[in-house]
């Protein structure tokens, strides 16, 4: 497995992280714990040493599956968490609160469910105006002088946001949307963490599912379990249903061009794609069993042409719902689901 360096850490970190968002069991439908340990199992013996969760993984439940899935393993791992996003277990309504008071209060609570004394990157999951981004920093960087955390960042940060943060310590680590049906961080949040050496995170590798190649024009999601059931994935509507046929028929093309050719599924090209962005540390994929993991270790090795990547930004250019303007501080996070 390629390892890349975490920004200026002097950490290297596996080119393909294990994303546990699917584990909280909230938002994909359910998943077996059981199944979700193996697969977490299968990735580190596969190489990868980069998990990443957070609480608002089903309210908690994915950090405690993974904390048991590290169960002596834990060296083996960079371990990624956030705090300051929190869900309502009964309205299931988002709070974001990144006080001082909350972060001591949620470090305590991730390091018990991750079964672990020390957190290797802690991110601000979502930004939020009701406390400032300084203040939020200070009490990170206290945190580690304190030893409970290693390295400190953020997600779904803009440019102008880490600026402030910047202005009390580094940010060490963003994580962030990128896929093909996501390339707003390219104009500005890229070139800003080269500058800064600022390790990325990509998150949302295969569009949420959309790049796997598993759907149809057809396809419904379930609005009880399914977040894509609202058709608006973090500000695109890119699942709408009359979107959804359209970019349903952009993953057919790229599979008939360029994943049969070359023998592969569409998610490996997927893949490969965002990891020859040299910003990318790690590309974050969830995984629900040992099965998709094996896929993705290959996919972890693939290397496309030129000739495959102009193809690409060719057949990509028909897909609908892909808005480039990304304001995170919008009213309500429900919006962005």
């Amino acid at each position: 497995m390629e390892r890349r360096p975490l920004g200026r850490t002097g950490v290297m970190v596996s080119a393909l992280g294990f994303g546990t968002w699917p584990m909280g069991g909230d938002r994909y439908g359910v998943i077996e714990d059981a199944e979700a340990i193996r697969a977490i199992h299968r990735a580190i013996d596969g190489g990868v040493n980069c998990v990443d969760t957070a609480p608002a993984y089903g309210s908690g439940h994915a950090e405690e599956v993974l904390g048991r899935a590290l169960a002596g393993r834990r060296d083996k791992v960079i371990l990624v968490t956030k705090w300051g996003l929190a869900q309502d277990p009964e309205t299931k309504a988002y709070r974001r609160d990144i006080s001082r008071a909350n972060l001591l209060r949620e470090v305590e609570v991730s390091l018990g469910r991750l079964r672990t004394d020390v957190i290797d990157v802690y991110l601000i999951h979502w930004p939020t105006e009701s406390t400032p981004f300084e203040e939020a920093f200070r009490a990170m960087d206290d945190l580690v002088r304190a030893g409970k955390i290693r390295f400190v960042g953020v997600s779904n940060f803009t440019v102008d946001q880490m600026e402030r943060c910047r202005a009390v310590r580094p940010v060490d680590v963003l994580q962030v949307g990128y896929h093909l049906f996501d390339r707003r961080m390219e104009p500005e949040v890229f070139p800003y963490c080269q500058r800064h050496g600022i390790g990325v995170m990509g998150y949302g590798t295969f569009a949420h599912g959309l790049l796997t190649g598993t759907f149809t024009a057809e396809t419904r999601f379930d609005s009880a379990p399914d977040w894509r059931a609202k058709g608006i994935i973090f500000g695109q509507p890119i699942f709408t249903p009359e979107n959804l046929k359209k970019n349903v028929a952009v993953v057919e093309r790229l599979t008939r061009e360029v994943a049969a050719p070359r023998g592969v599924p569409a998610s490996q090209i997927a893949l490969a794609w965002v990891l020859r962005n040299p910003v990318i540390s790690v590309a974050l994929i969830g995984a629900r069993t040992p099965a998709e993991v094996e896929q993705n270790l290959i996919g972890a090795g693939l290397r496309l042409t030129d000739a495959e990547v102009a193809k690409i930004e060719d057949i990509v250019r028909g897909a609908a719902g892909t808005i480039r303007a990304f304001t995170p501080l919008r009213n309500a996070l429900d919006q962005w689901e």
